[in-house]
């Protein structure tokens, strides 16, 4: 099964109420899932919603998911290899941030075929706009 997956974390306040949202796009279907932390951060959100998204998608698929952070897409793609080398230490030496949830992304992604895409956020895409709109609102 090939998927789409866009999504986007939001906080506010740094730390702050922050709030996750995800749509999930097969062939004929999109569904959303989000959700909301009282205390964190929009990093920890902007994890969040890849990590859920992925707990939702039972059978091995092929999946591309769309993020505006690159945070999140450089982690995943290229960060993560050398902090584990490193023994979760960044490059100046400090233990990584958020590990618990790079250790769940990371696992999660084990289970099927990820394509990490960034895309611009605020500059039209419908997808990347709702998924901002459900994650926005779970901070109020």
């Amino acid at each position: 099964m090939k998927l789409k997956i866009y999504t986007d974390g939001a906080c506010s306040g740094n730390p702050g109420k922050g709030g996750w949202a995800a749509v999930i796009l097969d062939d004929s279907n999109l569904s959303s899932i989000s959700g909301s932390e009282s205390n964190t951060t929009n990093n920890r959100m902007e994890l969040m919603a890849p990590i859920m998204a992925l707990k939702r998608i039972k059978k091995k698929s092929e999946i591309t998911i769309f993020t505006d952070s690159k945070y999140v897409k450089d982690g995943i793609t290229d960060w993560i290899k050398k902090w584990k080398v490193n023994k979760w230490k960044s490059s100046n030496k400090k233990p990584v941030k958020n590990k618990d949830l790079w250790i769940k992304l990371d696992n999660a992604c084990l289970k099927h075929k990820v394509t990490w895409k960034w895309v611009k956020a605020h500059a039209g895409n419908k997808y990347n706009n709702l998924v901002d709109e459900l994650a926005v609102s779970k901070t109020k």
